[in-house]
């Protein structure tokens, strides 16, 4: 029942929806504090970091869509419901990354060629500091979230906005390095270190998106709590009733398993019935966002779609 609380605790304003509201208000903030310090500053290391940020609310406002279309209720034309539209949200959130990267080596590049002095930095790391403060209280919060509601957008939302600030953080390590230093071109030298690792991190995104639209399994942990699970009520039987064929998927917050329960031929449907019951019902104990399907059959029977299929190919 812990999962169940733990979303119930944090339902009250740490919604996906709401969530993605307040990361649609603090980009917008961090825009306006990163471009500020960019103009007065002249740094293209700053300059970058406002140009992901841009990213950030593009990224956020697909997010609330998504998870918006995530929540209506299955219907004739998508029986299963909506939740994988929160995989595009974090496949698109990571092709933004890619073009913001692309962006801040073009102008590193730049800058590189043409270095120019750096002039008012103290109110420029000033400036990019608040906003890296902005972004990484609201990042910690979101991730923590994501765990509770399984959202695959908000997770993917979090981790591009963590990735904006250990941006800001190597771009202002750089400045100070440049100050002290007075090598310009390390301002552009750590924008294009910066665009690397976005690289990476949308690549990641469009990674883990995919999965999910490809119904990806569930994670090897919650797979061994429900064979856990299915094991101990075959126990409770003693070995009387056998399950096999379970097969997972995941699909936004929810969970869909498949199996099917074998007991013997002679036992009448209503205690077939009732022994389903049972098991779903501490299935869903384990895991409460699940959508389970279970097929009874008797013992040593097995569907015809398997019979087939294990037919030699001809």
């Amino acid at each position: 029942m812990k999962p169940a609380l733990s979303v119930a605790a944090h339902s009250r304003w740490t919604t996906p929806e709401n969530l993605l509201r307040i990361s649609v208000v603090v980009a917008i903030a961090t825009i306006a504090l990163k471009t500020s310090a960019w103009a007065v500053s002249g740094s293209v290391g700053l300059l970058s970091d406002a140009l992901e940020s841009l990213v950030n609310l593009v990224g956020a406002l697909f997010a609330l869509g998504m998870v918006t279309i995530a929540k209506r209720p299955a219907d004739e034309g998508h029986p299963y419901g909506h939740t994988k539209a929160e995989y595009f949200s974090a496949g698109f959130e990571g092709l933004l990354i890619f073009g913001a990267a692309m962006a801040i080596v073009w102008a590193s590049v730049d800058r590189l060629l043409h270095p120019q002095p750096l002039e008012q930095l103290g109110w420029g790391i000033v400036l990019s500091m608040l906003s890296t403060a902005l972004n990484g209280g609201l990042a910690f919060v979101m991730l923590r979230a994501a765990r509770v509601h399984h959202s695959m957008a908000l997770e993917g939302d979090g981790r591009h906005l963590m990735t904006d600030v250990w941006t800001s953080v190597g771009v202002v390590a750089g400045l100070l390095l440049a100050m002290l230093t007075g090598w310009h071109w390390l301002d552009a030298v750590l924008g294009i270190a910066v665009a690397l690792h976005i690289f990476k991190e949308g690549g990641k995104l469009v990674w883990r998106s995919s999965q999910g639209l490809m119904d990806e399994s569930i994670d090897a942990e919650t797979l061994a709590s429900i064979e856990t699970c299915v094991r101990a009520f075959e126990a409770e039987t003693g070995g009387a009733v056998h399950c096999d064929k379970l097969s997972t998927r995941r699909a936004g917050a929810l969970h869909f398993i498949d199996m099917h329960l074998h007991m013997p031929g002679d036992w009448t449907l209503a205690h077939a019935t009732q022994l389903r019951m049972q098991l779903e019902a501490a299935l869903l104990q384990t895991l409460p966002q699940a959508r389970i399907s279970m097929e009874v059959l008797p013992l040593g029977v097995q569907t015809q779609t398997e019979t087939v299929q294990q037919q030699p190919a001809v």
